[in-house]
């Protein structure tokens, strides 16, 4: 863990260089997914199913590669009543929030007559990757697969690796509209849903999280389908006064240290005591966390405190655009107002960003590795796609027509100044 000090002669260009240290997939991944993909798209199911063995251990063919109803049924219902609950709980909350963003279609005609608008339609098919590694992810289903049942995608189709289906999971993917699951996980499973692979059927987008694997194939693939993001390591960014509790804010820096040890997690804090009693508190809490190992590499190799005036936390936020930043202040809008690059803002002491994770509403598919600068999270936006409508009658092509010839011919461009030209013609 770095500490840094506002204060201290080159605190600036120390501070954009630990922002600025890569965290990011090796080379020799992508050239391994660059093969995989290029096997699959030759051989389809052939090459799914090769790899499954190969990087999965799984005896998967073609009679079992489908989840089945029945299977997703009983597994829905070795699920405990408490987490069952808690999935129709936050599956209702993601819906309401995300049935919000719906945009309206617009039709109208402006000052020259011609018909002018727009409408939005839903994506047909969906590629939602669900991890399978590390734990289990119903939050993951539940925030890729609900805002896309939300915007009308008609075929929902989940992969997650082989290997026995957490009840949870398959409680999610029945609460969130999920239409298929099959057992084929890694790029081979990016590439299953870009290109097809015997039962597997392409789809138009891919969403959802994965490994280093995944996502250098979901790079690879986009332009054949869409993709949400290229999802980097997890991270977090707290602004915090010596008002909290030490323990507190250190449970909320490891609630994202834990996913990876390549996550990060930054604890801004105008009080070095407070700063300290946080760290202390951290490495208490790693004695007994179950994802110790992880969360305390994550901690050790990119965490930070940063000591600083607590004025100045917008802008040093602004510059790591993180995916979350906690403002844990009494007056929280003041400082988050300034704010304009982070995936998602969790405001006052009350509200940790695990909220956000599960049951809030928001989408916890963010932008991460400073993306926040020029992207969103996921949202009922990625599912639909709009669709511009234009209509002209004789009077208002009349208007339209000679000005599409003259920068159609000042384009060189003459089959377009002649289809504009020649209705010109006709109606003189």
């Amino acid at each position: 863990m770095r500490r840094f000090r506002f204060s201290d002669p080159g605190f600036e260009a120390a501070f954009a260089a630990f922002i600025d240290e890569r965290r990011e997939t090796p080379e020799e991944v992508d050239t391994a997914v660059r093969d995989v993909l290029a096997a699959v798209r030759a051989e389809g199911l052939d090459a799914v199913l090769r790899f499954g063995r190969q990087f999965d251990r799984a005896e998967v063919d073609e009679s079992n590669i489908r989840v089945t109803a029945e299977e997703i049924e009983a597994g829905a219902a070795e699920c405990s009543p408490e987490v069952r609950e808690a999935i129709a709980f936050a599956a209702k909350r993601i819906r309401a929030y995300h049935e919000r963003q719906r945009p309206a279609d617009m039709a109208f005609t402006d000052e020259a007559g011609v018909e002018l608008g727009w409408r939005w339609t839903a994506i047909e098919a969906v590629g939602v990757y669900v991890p399978g590694g590390r734990a289990a992810y119903p939050s993951t289903v539940l925030m890729n697969a609900v805002p896309a049942a939300a915007a009308g995608v008609e075929r929902i189709a989940m992969v997650t690796p082989p290997g026995r289906l957490q009840p949870a999971v398959l409680a999610a993917a029945k609460e969130a509209g999920v239409t298929e699951i099959w057992r084929v996980g890694g790029a081979q499973a990016v590439a299953a849903l870009a290109y097809g692979a015997g039962p597997i059927k392409p789809v138009d987008k891919i969403v959802g999280p994965g490994n280093a694997y995944v996502t250098a194939a979901k790079r690879r693939v986009y332009g054949t389908v869409g993709i949400d993001a290229l999802a980097g390591p997890s991270e977090i960014v707290v602004v915090a006064d010596a008002a909290n509790r030490p323990d507190w804010i250190a449970a909320d820096l490891l609630s994202q240290a834990e996913h990876d040890p390549a996550a990060q997690s930054i604890l801004i804090t105008d009080d070095e005591a407070f700063g300290e009693a946080v760290a202390a508190q951290i490495e208490e809490q790693l004695k007994v966390l179950s994802t110790g190992e992880d969360a305390a590499a994550s901690w050790r190799d990119h965490g930070a405190i940063i000591i600083a005036p607590l004025d100045e936390a917008p802008r040093l936020v602004n510059y790591i655009a993180p995916e979350h930043v906690e403002f844990a202040l009494d007056d929280p809008e003041r400082l988050a107002d300034q704010v304009r690059h982070a995936g998602a803002i969790f405001l006052g002491r009350l509200t940790p960003e695990a909220i956000g994770d599960y049951v809030a509403g928001s989408n916890h598919v963010l932008p991460t590795s400073r993306a926040a600068r020029f992207s969103s999270g996921l949202s009922l936006y990625d599912f639909i796609k709009r669709t511009s409508i234009v209509k002209c009658d004789e009077t208002s092509f009349a208007i339209l027509g000679p000005h599409t010839v003259a920068l159609a011919d000042a384009e060189g461009l003459p089959a377009h100044a002649r289809s504009a030209a020649i209705r010109l013609t006709k109606q003189g």
